[in-house]
Order: structure tokens, then sequence, then C-alpha cells
């Protein structure tokens, strides 16, 4: 609603305005007329009515829209940017992700207005506080107003200076959905599929654009075991206890086929590193059986091109595999000590899992104490308490 809105209204306050008064007059009339047929159809299209009155009305936005202010009964000719970008979300999401805008705060601002991605879990994201992130897209809107940043579609040659952070924002609701900060459910399948869809268009839209495909193959490498990522009953499963059997391998081989495409094309950016990665994961026949060294010599690289203690921290897990958990232990803890995955609930689980194989059952306990105290979803909440159990 708010991409179709700001399509025509090129104003991102006044469309967000409008489609909140959308929402108002849905609670008026659908008590008293019913709901329509098609909800969704309804509400876009009382947003943009409301939008486009308001500019007509306003005076001050009839001077700098002037193009949009036409006689009361003559339609609005919108601007033809369709062949550019196919999609209103994904053009909101370029649009957003203005070089004005410090890279965090296009990311967090995208996934907010354009993905519907709740503040508590962007600040997840982040590891930051809520109201810290919520200071930072009060922030971000209030710098697109004063510096009048238009809701224009950049032009073909300012794309690729936009792509890292769109690749970013699509990346981050996936991981949003893929395992759900809060909540009842493990994955929350309305992001996952958005940010799928999204990366689709993304790839048709830049078809030489190696990231582009990193990004594709590493979302479908992923999304290819989502159901087995729980039993019938919810109840997390660990990677080594799903059932192979049941994953997409369409998806895997349509994965591999990008990854493969992408590293014969040039160098391997992040996104592209981390599909190698996951295509491995998901080519293994069995946990036991997966390549571990070549993992872990991904991670080096990936970590060398992106030093993330996100990356560390996976690093890590590869790294216990080949050279024994207390190696693993040893990195985990001095990413502890270094502070900046305070509040990333998958340390002290990571943690935990370690000790545990070193036999430190008890300091392992507290471990996935540390990291039940973390997470809101209740998924997470049930595996971390029955691990932290005695007889866990």
């Amino acid at each position: 609603m708010l991409a179709a809105t700001a399509r025509v209204t090129r104003d991102l306050g006044a469309a967000e305005e409008a489609v909140q008064d959308a929402y108002v007059q849905a609670l008026v009339t659908w008590p008293r007329d019913g709901v329509p047929a098609r909800p969704g159809a309804w509400l876009t299209t009382v947003a943009r009515r409301t939008a486009l009155n308001d500019l007509r009305r306003g005076r001050t936005l009839a001077t700098k829209l002037p193009q949009l202010v036409l006689p009361e009964e003559t339609e609005l000719e919108e601007p033809d940017e369709t062949a550019a970008i196919p999609d209103d979300r994904l053009r909101l999401i370029f649009v957003c992700c203005h070089p004005a805008l410090a890279q965090e705060a296009q990311i967090a601002l995208t996934l907010r207005l354009v993905c519907g991605v709740a503040t508590p879990d962007i600040a997840h994201a982040f590891l930051v506080a809520e109201p810290a992130m919520a200071a930072r897209l009060t922030r971000a809107k209030k710098k697109i107003a004063a510096a009048r940043i238009p809701y224009a579609v950049p032009a073909d040659a300012e794309l690729p200076a936009r792509v890292d952070t769109v690749l970013s924002v699509i990346h981050l609701l996936y991981a949003s959905g893929h395992a759900a900060p809060t909540g009842a459910a493990l994955v929350r399948d309305d992001l996952t599929g958005r940010a799928l869809d999204l990366a689709r268009m993304l790839r048709l839209l830049l078809p030489r654009d190696r990231e582009a495909a990193g990004l594709l193959a590493l979302l479908l490498a992923h999304d290819a075991r989502r159901a087995t990522r729980t039993d019938p009953d919810g109840r997390l499963l660990r990677l080594e206890d799903q059932d192979r059997s049941a994953w997409d391998r369409a998806l895997i081989a349509e994965a591999d086929r990008l990854v493969v495409g992408a590293l014969q094309a040039g160098p391997p950016g992040r996104f592209t590193l981390q599909a190698a990665i996951a295509a491995l994961h998901a080519q293994a026949p069995s946990y036991a059986e997966t390549d571990w060294p070549q993992i872990l010599t991904l991670y080096d690289l990936l970590l060398r091109l992106w030093p993330s203690p996100v990356v560390a921290l996976n690093r890590a897990v590869a790294l216990g595999e080949v050279d024994g958990p207390a190696a693993a232990l040893a990195e985990v803890e001095a990413l502890e000590r270094a502070g900046r995955l305070a509040g990333y609930r998958y340390l002290p689980s990571t943690k935990a899992d370690l000790l545990r194989r070193l036999g430190r059952d008890a300091e392992a306990a507290d471990a996935y104490r540390d990291a039940l105290a973390l997470t809101g979803n209740a998924a997470e909440q049930e595996f971390l308490e029955l691990r932290a159990a005695p007889d866990g």
C-alpha cells in the first residue's frame, strides 16, 4: 500500500499519512458496510485517492509537485517507470536507499516502511536497543523531509551505487523471517516469501550483477530446508537432526547453478561466499559428511571481505568441526569479551553447545539460560529450556 501510494504522491510522508487514513476509514466503513471482496485493493485505492486529494488541496505541495495537480475531474497520469523497476515494493526500496542517508539508516528505514518489519526486530538485527533504533528511524524520516529527497526511481547509471544496500535489505528481511526474533513460530513465511520474491525480481533487473545472483542463491539454499527446521509440533530441530531427504532438491540445484555462475564471472562478494557456504551444507549427504574444511576456508575469505562479528561467530562453529570444540570455544569467548555481540542470542547458545561437547555441562546450562533470556521466539525458548535442563 505504501509503495503504491508513494508512487503517485512521490512523497513518503504524504504516502504514510494517506495509508494510515485509509485504515481509519476501513475501521469506520467495514463494520457498517461489510469487508470488501478485495480488502487490500480497497485500502490501496482509498490511500491513493486520499493522498491525491491532499496534494490538490495543499498549496505548498502544489508548488513543489505541479505535475501532480490536475483538475478534480481529470485522472492522474502516473509516470511510466514499470519498465525500469517492475514492482512497487522493489521501486520503493531503491528510493529509500538514497545515498544522502547513512547506510544503516537506509536499511532500517526500508525494512520498516517497505517490508513491515517491526522496530524491535530491526533493532535486534542491528544489535541495538529498541529506543535507539526508533530514534534512528525518526531521524531518517526527518532527513528525507528536510533534504527534500524525492520519491524518484534512480537512473540506470545510479542503480549500482544503491545495489549493495538493497541486497542487504532483502537479506535482512529474509533473516527476520528465517529465524523470527519474536512470536510463536520459528519461521515467518510471509517475510521469507516476500524476500525471495524481491530477490528474484532484483536478479531479473540486474542479470549481470554477481552479488544479486549470490543473494538469490543464498536465500534458495536456506529455503530448500525450511520445512524440516521444525518437527510436526513446531519444535526446533538442529541441522544435524533434520530430514535431508525432505529438502527441496530443485531449489538446491538452482542455488548451485547461481553460485557457480557468480564464481565463474569474477571475484566473489559477501553474498556469493555466504551462498557457497549454504550450498555446501545443502549438498552434504549428512551432517557428518559436510565438507567442514572447505566451509572454514570460505569463512576465512568472508571474514576478510566482511569483518563482521556475526561472521566470526559462524566461522567459530565451522572451526569447532575442523579443530574441535576447545579451539572454537576460545574464539567465541574472545568475541564475548569484545562485547560487539552483546545481546545477540546466538553467541551464548553457540558457547553452550561447545561447552556441552567438552563435558562442561553446568557451564553449558548457564549459557543456555543466558541465550533463553535473549530470545522472544517461542520455538527457540522451548528448545533452549530443554537444553538447559539437567537431562536435556
